[in-house]
C-alpha cells in the first residue's frame, strides 16, 4: 500500500505556498527602501523645477 495523505494538511501547505509566492511577487514589485523612495521624489521634484523654468511668460500654469 502506499503512503496515506491527510488532504487537508496537503491543501493547507499548497494554500500557504501559494501565499508565499505571492507575496513573494508583491515585495519584488512593491518593496522599496526609503532612501529609493526618497529619490524618486528628488528626481521628481527636480524635474518639475526644470520644467517651471523652461515656462514662457504667455503661459498660465495648471
Amino acid at each position: 500500500m502506499g503512503n496515506l495523505v491527510n488532504l487537508k494538511r496537503f491543501k493547507k501547505r499548497s494554500e500557504r505556498e501559494q501565499a508565499a509566492k505571492h507575496a513573494d511577487a508583491n515585495r519584488a514589485r512593491f518593496g522599496r527602501t526609503k532612501s529609493e523612495r526618497k529619490l524618486d521624489e528628488l528626481r521628481a521634484s527636480r524635474a518639475d523645477k526644470i520644467l517651471d523654468q523652461h515656462r514662457t511668460d504667455g503661459e498660465e500654469e495648471s
